[in-house]
């Protein structure tokens, strides 16, 4: 995914040595200093380098600590600092010398590994029962090294003289901890800027005529405290309208309970966040309130984590027994969903799965459609419209440009009016060449068979036929073929913003081949957790511990067994602390643990451009051209030398990095 968001993915460095000559000479590797504007000459760098390095043939463990080194994050600055220093780490290969016996010119103390987990959550069903040592949800989330000498260079110890593989793994432990702790001072973080705007797609302003927009969520920004009302509204109508147990009542909006992209098996009453291939995290499936067992969910799904594709959701999110949440209204419908199944199920009521998910559908549906949530944001927009003045500034700035602008959205005239004067004016109207309200989206963009009609200054429908769209007129209903036929703006030309991955951006690219921008706040609070030490510490060891587990499972060996055990368990155990940063129960809306979840493969495939707010806008040139990081397959060497050279990675500790090793 273009821009890398909290990316763990797993390379190895560049090869510095040639098959059958050994690591390449000192000229070839200087050579490459011109390419990120190191002179070769008259510059101490190269030469306070120069005699560092190994000659051909020296064999040092530190020269072998860049190869666990290659598996950094990539969200971290090492990728780009490493592409750039990483022809001056002699490359050292494991068959090079005789593996584990390179132990002795290592220090190490004997038998230090890992902690024993934490008991808390032994035998609990909580979501971090399967992660050793992780505290429940809602308990204070830290980690600390396992190893009291990683932060400091211990002596030779009696491993320096022992000949056993697991005292050879410990050592290699302990050298790439230090290693990691060495690279990662505190200035590391703050590298992601919340405010900016993420390519998955290489676009240019430049060519943009028309900018299109949704309403809710995109040019109005909405306050959290109208999930509660949400919720809480629905809840009556399902006591009321419904006959539900009035019970519910005592059931609560959580705030933090889900986040955006689940998915919810009607059948089986699970609520779930499922990968880009399809699998359930293990740790983030629930039934009602709780949590439901690692075993018990693969046990399900008849033995596996995988959900067959004939059981995802459609290409709208609704297949035959899941549906996904994509809405950031539906955040209260979830937590609405979980509450009123866990009191049936702590009050052994026996329910109809698929009546129960339809009713709360149709409870969160009738806040909508009766209008209950128009007339609460219309009683006090200065509590619920967030950033009204930075939608004005947007719009003014894009018409000052010469920008055709046009809105499209599921919302009544009514409401987007009383809103759009709050944060616009009065004559908001004026910057918009087509206001369409009511459209029926994502319908609009595949039925022909609905025209457009106009309205009156007192929202009356007209019952002229439309043969052109007027500038400062209303129109409700109609259809995207007739749009195009009538204004002419055709392809990528045309941008169009919208928070709902389905309904405003899915058909708009794939069919007609707009150029599309999606809204996620959440993007802010993510990027946030992203940039703290703790996330970008725990993320970085991680992916080095990886590294150790990928080279060093060689050593079969009972002890050694022992060791890459303890190994896997500290790994579970920092992948579910990283998780628990963004939510206790689900994680991020972007990763499962190393996978992009279903979420972000939607976002990557019918986005262009990401962002937290339409305002991220204010930040770039209207002929701004974005050009989305190269994210390296597998098979690829990441030298991402474009993030060094222009500028990018701007971390003030690059100098000190490009002499490490």
């Amino acid at each position: 995914m273009g821009g890398g968001l909290g990316e763990s993915r797993e390379r190895s460095p560049a090869q510095l040595s040639t098959p059958g000559q050994g690591p390449r000479p000192l000229a070839d590797c200087e050579a490459g200093t011109a390419a990120i504007g190191w002179p070769r000459e008259g510059n101490t760098r190269p030469q306070q380098k120069r005699t560092q390095l190994a000659q051909p043939g020296q064999k040092t463990e530190r020269t072998l600590l860049s190869l666990e080194a290659g598996h950094w994050a990539e969200g971290m600055a090492g990728v780009g600092l490493r592409a750039a220093a990483g022809c001056r780490w002699l490359r050292l290969r494991g068959d090079d010398v005789p593996g584990w016996q390179r132990a002795t010119a290592a220090s190490s103390c004997q038998g230090c590994g890992p902690s024993v987990p934490n008991p808390t959550c032994a035998g609990s069903s909580c979501p971090g029962a399967h992660c050793p040592g992780v505290p429940c949800p809602g308990a204070s989330v830290s980690y600390s090294s396992p190893d009291p000498v990683v932060q400091q260079s211990a002596a030779p110890g009696p491993a320096a003289q022992s000949p056993e593989p697991s005292a050879y793994l410990w050592s290699r432990y302990r050298e790439m901890r230090k290693l990691v702790h060495d690279l990662l001072p505190p200035e590391v973080c703050n590298l992601l800027n919340p405010a900016a705007i993420y390519a998955n797609n290489e676009i240019s302003l430049g060519d943009v005529e028309v900018y299109g927009f949704d309403y809710d969520y995109t040019l109005a920004q909405y306050s959290d405290s109208l999930h509660s009302m949400i919720f809480n509204t629905a809840r009556e109508i399902l006591i009321q309208q419904y006959k539900y147990p009035g019970e519910i009542r005592k059931y609560d909006y959580i705030p933090d309970f889900a986040i955006r992209g689940l998915h919810y098996d009607v059948q089986k009453s699970l609520l779930m966040k499922i990968d880009a291939f399809h699998y359930v995290q293990l740790g983030t499936a629930y039934r009602g309130l709780q949590p439901v067992p690692d075993e018990e969910v693969i046990d399900l799904y008849g033995g596996t984590q995988h959900i067959p594709l004939y059981q995802m959701s459609d290409f709208y999110g609704k297949g035959p027994s899941l549906k996904q949440f994509m809405d950031i209204f539906s955040l209260p419908e979830m937590a609405l969903l979980s509450s009123v199944v866990d009191h049936f199920l702590a009050h052994r009521l026996e329910f109809d799965q698929t009546h129960l998910y339809k009713d709360v559908s149709d409870a969160i549906r009738d806040v909508h459609v009766k209008g209950l949530m128009y007339q609460w944001i219309e009683k006090d927009m200065e509590k619920y419209i967030l950033r009204g003045d930075e939608t004005h500034a947007v719009l003014t700035r894009l018409v000052n440009h010469g920008k055709k602008l046009f809105l499209i959205t599921n919302s009544p005239f009514s409401f987007v009016d009383k809103g759009m004067k709050h944060m616009v004016g009065k004559d908001w109207r004026d910057l918009f060449d087509v206001v369409i309200v009511r459209a029926d989206k994502p319908n609009f963009f595949t039925d022909r068979r609905k025209p457009f009609r106009k309205l009156d200054e007192s929202g009356v429908l007209q019952w002229d036929k439309i043969n052109h769209l007027e500038k400062g007129k209303i129109y409700r209903q109609g259809n995207l073929f007739d749009f195009l036929y009538l204004t002419g703006w055709r392809g990528s030309r045309v941008l169009y913003f919208g928070d709902h991955l389905y309904s405003d951006l899915a058909d708009l690219m794939l069919r007609h081949g707009w150029r599309t921008g999606a809204i996620i706040p959440e993007l802010e609070r993510e990027i946030s957790i992203i940039n703290t030490e703790q996330y970008m510490h725990s993320l970085t060891w991680q992916q080095a511990l990886t590294g150790l587990l990928e080279r060093m499972q060689t050593y079969q060996d009972e002890e050694s067994r022992q060791v890459l055990a303890a190994w896997m368990r500290e790994r579970q155990e920092i992948r579910c602390i990283t998780k628990n940063l963004f939510n206790p129960r689900f994680g991020s809306i972007f990763r499962t643990f190393h996978n992009p979840t279903y979420f972000s493969r939607r976002l990557v495939r019918f986005s262009d451009l990401y962002m937290a707010s339409l305002s991220c806008l204010l930040n770039y040139s209207v002929n701004f051209t974005f050009y989305p990081r190269r994210t390296p397959l597998q098979h690829e060497a990441p030298l991402w030398m474009d993030q060094l050279c222009t500028g990018c990675m701007k971390t003030p500790f690059l100098e000190e990095m490009v002499h490490i090793r």
